[in-house]
């Protein structure tokens, strides 16, 4: 196996085949007709059909390309070697929909991670020990010890920052689940219609007095620099930097920048089987979540299909959405659109030009996409060696190799260093790598004795300088850039390579259609979020065009927050549903 894959292979740093993955599709045929049309298999449109189908309409979901999921999609890119090609990791599965959806009986499995963050150094250990690290996980006494090697006080305080957090985050749950305030309801239209837009304030209001005299550390933690907060909590710098890494990861910012904290309070808001902020591998790799949704759906009588590339969103003589035609010039005609892809691709792509006002388009040009990611997913032929947690003499993965593996992440000024030389247009030279080796839980997804490993790396620009696009060369020497890394924290690592796969932020666009990289499909920053995702105008699901929703993660809650959008999307779509 290993040989064939060095026997070349390769195009554009990837295998060309694909014999496993999140296959789905529905046996029957494509109707000519449907209630609600969704563009695009990713977790959110699939979850949408699933609700729709709850509701009484029949739902068609199309994806373009030939593996469901969007970016939460399994691949095998290298043969044998079943990769989590974009999202990695589950948490923020709303619980409502995991239990609502019976994912659990429709496949989904979770191996959940204790401990969950290892942050290795670099600095020589002491007297022939090991280079000292970092380990935080579920049990409280264990990460105070791991913390009080580099501060007794901030192993101290640790527990009632995590209750801090804790107040937060919790506080937040009730917006994350139900549409935004209805501004247009509440100051437009008759008197009637008002008095109904005022039930929009009640999870507001619910999540304002929940948060009570913790308003103002809310407001604080969601504005100010992260940096600002942690340097009030501790004083030991690899817990302030590895906690940084939430502040900063997917987003293009640095944890010195403001609103950087809201971006940390947002990945450790997380639940998953009833535990508070933490993270898990999903069986299979994250394709399994979209599959258990998909089957899920069809259960309920859904119908999807990939391979089903749509073109254009049909538009009436009314001026309303009337369904789709395909790359193939296929047309299906449904009552209601719903798109999953974003709204920069479905305001100015699936969308005929007079059919939005210039106004409206100047503000869609307008949605930040910067995407400061590149994903390289790793086939390995031995399982990495730490220098700061060797390896078992029996070569059996230890605690360490199951949590998120900090590296280039032992100060913040490193941390910053790295933003810096992505703001001028340069890859990071000593990148921020977020490292996972799922198959250390995962048995499925590599073959005995090898591993798949993910690097979520930062800082690379969309167009390196400023202008220009990433060539194969540059591809492959920013990934050796990454590889040299890894290697001076597991030396041997460059060695145990049989395949890689490197994805920029432009090929995040071009394989995922995630514009601009970006993944989270627009920046989480506080100018879109909440009321202005994707923009003040369309908060509320609708599109301009009559028929016409949004139901990915470009608009509320955002990226991350699996199915919310969906969700409520799907809300919004049965509610007008009644009134035709």
């Amino acid at each position: 196996m290993a040989a064939a894959v060095r026997a070349g292979l390769w195009h554009r740093g990837v295998i060309s085949v694909t014999r496993r993955g999140s296959h789905s599709h529905s046996n029957t045929a494509l109707k000519p007709q449907y209630d609600a049309i969704i563009i695009g298999a990713g977790h959110n449109g699939l979850i949408a059909s699933a609700y729709l189908q709850k509701g009484g309409l029949k739902t068609a979901v199309l994806e373009r390309r030939h593996v469901l999921g969007g970016a939460a999609v399994s691949e095998e890119i290298i043969p044998g070697f079943l990769f989590s090609r974009a999202s990695y990791l589950l948490s923020l599965l709303r619980p409502h929909i995991y239990q609502d959806l019976e994912l659990k009986k429709h496949g989904l499995k979770v191996y959940m991670r204790d401990p969950y963050s290892f942050t290795p150094m670099l600095e020589d250990g002491v007297r022939g020990r090991p280079p000292p690290s970092l380990t935080l996980g579920a049990d409280l006494a264990k990460t105070q010890k791991e913390i009080g090697k580099f501060s007794e006080k901030d192993a101290k305080v640790y527990p009632e920052f995590l209750s801090y957090l804790e107040r937060l985050g919790c506080a937040i749950h009730p917006l994350l689940d139900l549409p935004p305030v209805d501004i247009p309801g509440l100051t437009q239209g008759s008197l009637r219609k008002k008095i109904s837009a005022l039930r929009s304030l009640k999870p507001l209001v619910k999540s304002g007095l929940q948060l009570g005299k913790n308003i103002p550390d809310f407001y604080e933690l969601v504005t100010a620099p992260v940096m600002k907060v942690l340097n009030r909590w501790f004083e030991s710098e690899p817990l302030r930097a590895t906690l940084a890494t939430d502040s900063v990861i997917g987003a293009n910012t640095s944890p010195n920048n403001p609103g950087s904290g809201y971006v940390l309070l947002h990945h450790v808001m997380g639940e998953l089987e009833k535990e508070k902020g933490a993270w898990g591998y999903v069986e299979g790799g994250m394709g399994g979540v979209s599959q258990s949704i998909a089957r899920s759906a069809q259960s309920l009588g859904g119908d999807i299909f990939t391979n089903r590339d749509v073109e254009k969103v049909l538009i009436g003589q009314d001026g309303s959405a009337k369904g789709v035609v395909l790359t193939d010039g296929t047309e299906v005609h449904s009552k209601v659109v719903l798109s999953n892809a974003t709204p920069y691709i479905t305001q100015k792509a699936l969308l005929v030009k007079d059919a939005l006002s210039e106004a409206f388009i100047t503000a869609v040009d307008q949605i930040d996409y910067t995407s400061p990611v590149t994903k390289i997913n790793v086939a390995v032929d031995k399982l990495p060696n730490f220098l700061a947690a060797p390896n078992s003499a029996d070569g059996k993965p230890g605690p360490h190799h199951q949590c998120s593996i900090h590296l280039n992440c032992e100060s913040v000024e490193v941390l910053e260093e790295a933003y810096r030389e992505g703001q001028q247009g340069r890859p990071s030279s000593r990148p921020m790598i977020e490292m996972t080796i799922p198959s250390v839980l995962d048995p499925t997804l590599a073959p005995p004795g090898c591993h798949v490993v993910s690097l979520f790396i930062q800082f690379t620009p969309y167009l390196l300088e400023g202008r220009r696009a990433w060539t194969d060369e540059d591809r492959e020497r920013f990934a050796d850039t990454a590889f040299d890394w890894v290697e001076r924290y597991a030396p041997g690592f460059k060695k145990s390579i049989v395949g890689k796969d490197i994805l920029t932020p432009a090929d995040l666009e071009r394989v995922f259609s995630l514009t601009g990289g970006n993944i989270f499909h627009g920046s989480m920053s506080l100018d879109q979020l909440y009321l202005a995702r994707p923009l003040p105008s369309v908060a509320d699901y609708r599109s301009p065009v009559k028929g016409l929703y949004l139901c990915g993660s470009g608009s509320h809650p955002g990226g991350g927050v699996m199915g919310a959008a969906g969700w409520n999307s799907a809300l919004k779509v049965l509610a007008d549903f009644k009134r035709l």
